[in-house]
């Protein structure tokens, strides 16, 4: 096999492809975890005007390097209705042009930064006491694993610039665009990465390997595959967040297609964007994002009407009845039955989610229809829990050893923290709502903002503790406790805040007082109901004391 063997090409290409899409998730994932609260706060404030939003979607994607999970934050917020649909296209149009510049930043030569973001990634991650610091050393060293990758991508593909096959099959993708598009497509589609897609593709532009044409059609081909994922990520999302991700993807996916067909025709010369082949592809994609940005802002609203015409909600269909998990066969192997009511907790726990989500909106407009909707889900989750109870106390006879019996009080605790947090929602909290639409009274605008930022810190731990349950990952379980701290002493915060608007004698908060202190006191202890998965996890792990969190080694 020599140097330029095909098949070696293929072999350093893949596993350079493959490290490349590995840093760029070390580096989005660190983000998550380390700052994903204050994330969600910047995304769901993009709601002032529609060059805002853009702004907020730019940051947030330079920040998780990835358009995709942008979009997908976003469309969780349209879904609650915590976010208009208006402003949540806006932000994923941002967030294209956000991903555009990841891809610039990143394809800078700057070898001589790897020794020193390694140094100082591997230090902070293995040293750091807080979880900010471990996760700032995450993305230090994804950040220098990216440089690698790319590195290793040039060097894998140096000495093949001159071999007959391979500038054969490039230069058939340089005479055929359109194969080229729909290939860069499927690669972004594949990798999961529009970012990861493109690098790799000017990479191989700037090598030499790929012709102008065929890395410029490949990266418009990748904004199609990168709109792509986003939008089978979301297929069974809420309406209103389906109508969101199908805009984008028809601005984003269409208009790469428009784009190539007219760069095809107009045949522009590309030496006026980059003096290299490279740097033009990559200048495209940047120049290509603005310009679908700037265009498609100011019609972002008819642009939605359009496609809610052809994303309906569905027409009613037969039901299929809910089965419960708790299977009576399953009682004559309690490992089994266990997992059986693991999985029925853990329904609980869905169910409850689902009511905290909209739960927020009544405060701002009363919805009978919702808080019927709450209603319903409360006394079904009631009925969950007295057939778990009555399944466990079944599990106990058949196996009475300790560990079974450890188990069975850990479930049993989770069920009734589901249940509380049910009651608390559909008691506590829509009782406030309704008392607040009665009283023909609204929080003031710091206020309200407090309590939305609040709720959407909740429902980010509700959903964290969901997937701790699913996984039992104790880095997770710790995470989630030690964001049951925070949460209180946030709490305590809004509380003086509060104060401090009443003594300044503001009108809506003297209103609004008592309402505005239960409900921050009601949505904590949701939040404690949840991180209360985290605590049998932590227990097994000796990360927990009998009082409080152990401190990390």
């Amino acid at each position: 096999m020599t140097e330029s063997s095909p098949l070696l090409f293929l072999i350093h290409v893949s596993g350079a492809a493959a490290l490349l899409l590995w840093a760029v998730r070390l580096v989005r994932t660190g983000v998550e975890r380390g700052w994903s609260v204050q994330l969600r706060k910047l995304l769901r404030h993009g709601a002032e005007n529609r060059l805002f939003s853009a702004g907020i979607g730019v940051m947030a994607a330079v920040l998780l390097q990835s358009s995709t999970a942008v979009a997908i934050l976003t469309a969780n917020f349209v879904a609650s209705g915590a976010l208009p649909a208006v402003a949540g296209l806006a932000t994923m149009l941002g967030a294209d042009v956000g991903s555009a510049i990841v891809a610039q930043l990143l394809m800078t030569r700057a070898d001589w930064l790897v020794p020193l973001l390694l140094i100082g990634g591997v230090g902070l991650f293995l040293k750091g006491k807080q979880r900010h610091s471990r996760m700032g050393g995450r993305i230090l060293i994804g950040l220098a694993l990216v440089f690698v990758s790319l590195s290793m991508l040039r060097d894998a593909t140096e000495p093949l610039r001159d071999s007959p096959a391979l500038v054969a099959a490039m230069g058939y993708l340089g005479g055929d665009p359109m194969t080229a598009f729909v290939i860069g497509a499927l690669l972004a589609w594949m990798m999961y990465s529009s970012v990861a897609a493109v690098l790799l593709f000017v990479t191989l532009a700037a090598q030499g390997v790929l012709p102008v044409t065929a890395g410029v059609a490949m990266v418009l081909g990748a904004n199609l595959g990168g709109a792509v994922i986003a939008y089978m990520l979301t297929l069974g999302a809420e309406l209103a967040a389906r109508r969101v991700i199908l805009a984008n993807l028809v601005l984003r996916g269409g208009g790469a297609l428009i784009a190539l067909i007219l760069l095809l025709l107009l045949a522009p010369p590309l030496e006026m964007i980059g003096t290299t082949p490279a740097r033009q592809v990559i200048n495209l994609h940047l120049l290509f994002n603005l310009a679908l940005a700037l265009i498609a802002l100011p019609l972002v609203g008819p642009i939605l009407r359009a496609v809610s015409a052809w994303v309906q909600a569905p027409a009613d269909a037969a039901q299929l009845t809910r089965l419960s998990a708790l299977d009576p066969v399953a009682l004559t192997k309690p490992d089994r039955a266990l997992a059986c009511t693991a999985r029925e907790v853990l329904m609980m726990g869905e169910m409850v989610e689902a009511m905290l989500r909209p739960v927020i909106s009544l405060f701002q407009k009363w919805d009978d229809d919702t808080a019927a909707a709450i209603k319903t889900k409360e006394a079904e989750i009631s009925r969950m829990h007295l057939e778990v109870k009555l399944y466990l106390a079944r599990i106990q006879r058949a196996a009475p050893d300790e560990d079974t019996n450890g188990r069975v009080m850990e479930l049993a605790e989770m069920a009734v923290n589901m249940d509380g947090a049910s009651n608390t929602i559909s008691d506590s909290i829509v009782g406030l709502a309704k008392r607040l639409d009665q009283e023909g009274t609204r929080f003031s605008t710091t206020g309200w903002k407090e309590l939305c930022d609040f709720h959407d810190r909740v429902l980010s731990n509700a959903q964290a503790a969901l997937n701790v349950l699913m996984t039992l990952n104790p880095d997770a379980a710790r995470a989630l406790v030690e964001e049951k701290d925070h949460v209180r002493d946030l709490e305590q915060q809004l509380q003086r805040s509060h104060l401090e608007r009443l003594r300044e004698g503001l009108f809506e908060s003297i209103e609004t007082s008592s309402v505005h202190q239960e409900t921050l006191r009601a949505l904590k202890q949701v939040n404690s109901a949840f991180t209360m998965i985290a605590y049998p996890i932590l227990s097994e792990t000796g990360d927990l004391l009998s009082s409080r969190l152990s401190k990390a080694s």
